[in-house]
C-alpha cells in the first residue's frame, strides 16, 4: 500500500486525535507553535514500546546516563527552576551557533554540540520522569533546521515515544512515518517499522500491520550490516509479530506455520515455552490432531511445572479421542483429576476449571457412545473435585444415570437418594436448574422402584404361566 493511501487511512481513523491535538498544541508558547504544526500536520497513525529506539548517535558517555542530570524533585521546586533556566528557550541560528562555539572552546567551556546534547538528554529524562509538558517543547526545539542532523532524528523519535507515553497512538504512528520520510536509510528504520506495525496492530489494522512486519525484513536486508546481530534481533522480532498477528486473527494454520519456523531455531531469544504452548492451541484449532498430540507430549516432558499444563493437557485428551485413541484419552483425563502439582494448588482456580472442562468433555462424549464403563470412571473422579452442591449433585446424577445403562438400579437408586439427602442444602437463592435435579433424582427414584416392581410382577406372571402350560399339559384328553 503506497505512503499515500496509507496516511490517508490513518487520517480518517484518527481525526479526532488530530483534533485534540490541535488544542493541545495551542497551549505552547508562540515560539514553538509554528514548529508544532510542521511536525505533525500531515497525516496520523498509531503506537508502540514506551521505551526509546536504539541510539546509533554519537553522543558522549557523559550524557548517557540521566544521573548525571541536575536533579528533579516535586519536593524542591527550586531545583526544578534552576534546571528550567539552564535550558535554551530557542536554538540560536547556525551563524550565532559557530561564534559562539568559537568562544566557548577558546574558554575551555563546553561545545555547541554538547549543548545539544545536553538538551537532548536533559528533555529524555523529563519524559522518564513523566513531565511531558515540559519535555515535548524540548524535543520539538531540537527539531529546528540549524540543529545537528543525528540530534533531530533522535528527538523525533523521542517525540513519538512520548506521544506513546500519552497513549496517543495516531500522532506516535505520523511521527515514525515521518521519520522514515526524511532518513530513509537510517540504520534504526528496521525497528521504525517494527514499531509501526506493532501500532498499526493495535489499532486493529492488522493488513498494514503484517505489511510493515514484512518490511523490516527486507529494510534489514537492504541497510549496513556492521551491527548484524541487531538486525538479526529486529528480524527475530519481526518473525515473531507476524506469527502473533495471524494467533490474533484466528488465522491458526498460517500461525502454526511461523511459530514452528520459531519453535526450530536455536535462538536463546525466543521463548520456547510460549511457542511450544501457543503450537499446540493452533494445532488444536486447525483439527490436525496428530501434530496437536505430538506437540502436547512434547510440552508436557518440558514445561511441566507452568500454569498452562491442564490446558494441554485438555488439547492432548480431546485429541487423542478425535483419534479414536479412547484409552489414552482417558488416561490423560484421569491424570489431569488426580494431578495435584504445586501448580494446581498456587493457581487452583486455573486447575479447576480445566479439569471441570475436561472431565465433563470426555465424560459425556463416552456416555453418549454408549462406553458406560469409562464415562463412570471420569464422573466417579469429577465427583471429588468440589464438595458444593453446585457442582456434586449435577455429576451424581450422571452417575446415576450411568448406572442405571448398566443395569445397577440399586447403585442408582443410592446415588440418587445422596442428591435428595442434601435438598435441604440449597437456599433461596440457589439455582432452579439445581433444584430440578432433585426433583428428577425423586422421580427416578420412584421410576426404579415402580421397574421393580413392574419385573417382579412379570417374573410371577411368566412363573404362574409355567406352571399352568405344564398343569395343562399333563391334563387327559376328554373324550
Amino acid at each position: 500500500m503506497s505512503r499515500f493511501r496509507e496516511n490517508n487511512l490513518v487520517h480518517k481513523i484518527a481525526r479526532k486525535s488530530v483534533v485534540k491535538s490541535i488544542f493541545r498544541l495551542m497551549a505552547y508558547v508562540a515560539v514553538f507553535a509554528a514548529l508544532e504544526q510542521v511536525i505533525f500536520a500531515e497525516s496520523v497513525l498509531p503506537a508502540l514500546p514506551t521505551e526509546s529506539i536504539a541510539d546509533f548517535d554519537i553522543i558522549p558517555t557523559n550524557f548517557t546516563d540521566s544521573s548525571n542530570l541536575p536533579a528533579i524533585s516535586e519536593a524542591n521546586p527550586a531545583n526544578n527552576t534552576q534546571l528550567a533556566v539552564s535550558i535554551p528557550q530557542k536554538v540560536s541560528s547556525t551563524t550565532n551557533n559557530s561564534a559562539t562555539n568559537s568562544a566557548t572552546a577558546s574558554a575551555g567551556e563546553p561545545s555547541s554540540m554538547d549543548a545539544y546534547v545536553q538538551k537532548l538528554e536533559t528533555a529524555r529524562y523529563l519524559r522518564k520522569v513523566r513531565r511531558t509538558m515540559d519535555a515535548k517543547p524540548l524535543f520539538v526545539a531540537l527539531l529546528s533546521s540549524d540543529t545537528p542532523d543525528a540530534i533531530q532524528r533522535s528527538a523525533l523519535l523521542e517525540l513519538a515515544a512520548l506521544a506513546q507515553d500519552e497513549d496517543d497512538l495516531p500522532r506516535t504512528q505520523d511521527t515514525y512515518a515521518q521519520f522514515l520520510s526524511r532518513w530513509p536509510n537510517d540504520p534504526r528504520v528496521p525497528e521504525v517499522l517494527l514499531r509501526q506495525g506493532q501500532v498499526f496492530r493495535q489499532m486493529g489494522i492488522h493488513d498494514l500491520a503484517l505489511t510493515k512486519f514484512y518490511a523490516v525484513m527486507t529494510a534489514a536486508l537492504t541497510l549496513r550490516n556492521d551491527r548484524l546481530d541487531y538486525y538479526e534481533t529486529i528480524v527475530l522480532k519481526a518473525q515473531m509479530e507476524i506469527a502473533e498477528t495471524h494467533y490474533e486473527l484466528g488465522k491458526y494454520a498460517e500461525a502454526a506455520e511461523y511459530f514452528s519456523r520459531l519453535f526450530k531455531q536455536d535462538n536463546p531469544q525466543i521463548d520456547k515455552h510460549e511457542v511450544l504452548y501457543k503450537l499446540v492451541r493452533c494445532y488444536g484449532n486447525t483439527t490436525n490432531y496428530d501434530q496437536t498430540v505430538a506437540s502436547a507430549h512434547d510440552y508436557l516432558a518440558n514445561y511441566a511445572n507452568t500454569p498452562e499444563v491442564p490446558e494441554v493437557r485438555f488439547e492432548l485428551a480431546t485429541s487423542l479421542k478425535e483419534l479414536g485413541r479412547d484409552n489414552e484419552s482417558l488416561q490423560q483425563v484421569l491424570t489431569l483429576l488426580k494431578e495435584q502439582s504445586n501448580q494446581a494448588n498456587s493457581n487452583p482456580e486455573n486447575w479447576a476449571y480445566w479439569q471441570q472442562r475436561t472431565g465433563n468433555l470426555i465424560a459425556n462424549q463416552f456416555f453418549r457412545e454408549g462406553d458406560y464403563p469409562r464415562a463412570l470412571d471420569i464422573y466417579s473422579s469429577l465427583a471429588h473435585l468440589d464438595p458444593s452442591p453446585q457442582w456434586q449433585l449435577p455429576v451424581w446424577y450422571q452417575m446415576g444415570m450411568t448406572y442405571e445403562r448398566l443395569w445397577q438400579p440399586q447403585k442408582a437408586t443410592e446415588i440418587y437418594n445422596q442428591i435428595v439427602s442434601r435438598e435441604n442444602e440449597l437456599d433461596t437463592n440457589a439455582p432452579p436448574s439445581l433444584k430440578s435435579i432433585v426433583d428428577m433424582a425423586r422421580w427416578r427414584i420412584n421410576f426404579i422402584q415402580w421397574q421393580n416392581k413392574a419385573e417382579t410382577a412379570n417374573y410371577n406372571l411368566r412363573d404362574t404361566n409355567i406352571i399352568v402350560t405344564a398343569n395343562t399339559a399333563n391334563e387327559p384328553i376328554k373324550q
